[in-house]
């Protein structure tokens, strides 16, 4: 099951860098069109892990949760855009700027993970919840690692 989401990843993380050259109006969309399919693919993911231990309440609580997640992730993908457009010039308050906002939509997430947790344990029991908890940081996790590959670090590249 791993493997086969993982093979994903890479491709995904590339897509969404890639994007990062476009035009604003033409970058929403693509990712509106990659945030979309990385979701579906996510979903049939949870839903080979979770198997038929979940019910149609957990499913109504994980859309929500891919909505709010998707919001933040556009977020994410503008600061990694930024942080790409302005790269060789990253340095004092910007600097600041962009390490304060990376911790801040950080612990908007963790937020949103453990919130949605305690949803998912009310809607059907403390294994499930265990489950969407630990599969979600898993791919959080992951896919910040495909994206962090594929970024130089500030000063890796010379000028």
């Amino acid at each position: 099951m791993k493997l086969k989401f993982l093979k994903c990843i890479p491709f995904l993380a590339v897509m969404f860098l890639a994007t990062f050259t476009s035009n604003a109006q033409s970058m929403n969309e693509e990712v509106d069109m990659i945030q979309s399919l990385y979701g579906m693919e996510k979903k049939v993911l949870i839903a080979e892990f979770l198997g038929d231990s979940v019910n149609d309440e957990f499913w109504t609580l994980y859309d929500a949760y891919e909505a709010e997640r998707k919001s933040l992730g556009k977020e994410r993908l503008s600061l990694i855009s930024e942080y790409v457009t302005n790269y060789s010039n990253i340095e004092g308050e910007v600097a600041d700027g962009m390490v304060k906002q990376s911790e801040q939509l950080n612990s908007k997430l963790t937020g949103l993970i453990s919130k949605y947790t305690k949803k998912v344990r009310k809607a059907t029991d403390s294994k499930v919840a265990a489950q969407f908890f630990q599969i979600e940081n898993y791919l959080l996790s992951v896919t910040r690692i495909q994206i962090m590959n594929n970024l130089p670090l500030l000063g890796e590249l010379k000028n």
